[in-house]
């Protein structure tokens, strides 16, 4: 139970702590629009019939892809 305690303490400096794929793309789905998501990150999932579920499908087998929307996610948090 110790390390149920210290969640929040083991990463302290990551701003993406505590925040799943799934919550970082729904804001930045619902900031952007898709289209202009697609625009800023230019990926297939983003700019041919996008989903959510498509979308982390497809970010969840490519590190560079998530790279990119997890920047664009502190990015707009000022977190860059």
């Amino acid at each position: 139970m110790k390390g149920n305690n210290n969640l929040k303490n083991d990463q302290p400096n990551n701003p993406l702590h505590g925040k799943t794929l799934e919550m970082i793309l729904n804001h930045l789905v619902d900031f952007y629009g898709w289209e202009h998501l697609g625009h800023k990150i230019n990926i297939r999932c983003f700019n041919h019939d996008p989903s959510i579920k498509s979308s982390l499908k497809f970010l969840r087998r490519t590190p560079w892809a998530r790279k990119k929307v997890e920047e664009a996610y502190l990015q707009i948090h000022g977190l860059d």
